[in-house]
């Protein structure tokens, strides 16, 4: 289900053993996609911490799981530990598609070529999480996440593009946190224009 190279597992064992306790186990998780991909989540948890639905990928010498909603996106990857830019630090080569379904592959070029160019002026990016029954899922990050502006951004910017590019979406919801952004004390607008306007 998953390949995991040698530096990989050395860099996890290690972690791993630094623990107090030789209950924890690796989660591998898909958290978001964008334009470079997929967005990956890797934690270090208790085994009794684990989702009921958790899938085991991997238990040779550790117990590497996926959460349920990620496991037919990460079939076949490979975790490897790798020299990047920054420094060392793991990277996923993962064979599937960022979507498969049509409507969230309209979705995603929306996002990618008219959206997240215009919020990058302002420090921000929009993710797609999902799409379902004609609403769009997404997270706004960046500048996007606790600006008083994201309202206005959302309904007179996003939501406006997408619903235009693409009929068969009705909604766009935003499931971002705005309390954990760079302004804490999140109001909505009540007015102004959008980055997108």
């Amino acid at each position: 289900m998953i390949t995991i190279t040698d530096a990989a597992k050395k860099e996890l064992a290690e972690a791993l053993a630094q623990q107090e306790e030789n209950d924890y186990c690796v989660r591998l998780s898909i958290s978001g996609r964008g334009p470079s991909g997929f967005d990956y989540e890797l934690l270090l948890l208790h085994e009794h911490e684990k989702a009921d639905d958790d899938v085991v990928a991997y238990s040779d010498e550790m117990t590497v799981l996926f959460d349920a909603q990620s496991a037919d996106n990460l079939k076949g990857c490979t975790l490897d530990y790798v020299e990047l830019p920054g420094g060392y630090g793991f990277k996923i080569d993962n064979p599937n598609p960022l979507w498969t379904d049509p409507v969230a592959i309209k979705v995603q070029r929306v996002i990618d070529t008219e959206i997240n160019p215009g919020v990058a002026t302002h420090g921000g990016h929009v993710t797609l999480l999902d799409v379902k029954q004609g609403t769009a899922y997404i997270r706004l990050g960046g500048g996007c996440q606790g600006c008083g502006m994201a309202d206005v951004t959302l309904k007179q910017g996003i939501e406006v593009a997408i619903k235009q590019a693409v009929p068969e979406i009705v909604d766009v919801l935003d499931t971002t946190d705005h309390a954990a952004g760079d302004n804490p004390f999140y109001q909505p607008a009540k007015g102004g224009q959008s980055p997108l306007g």
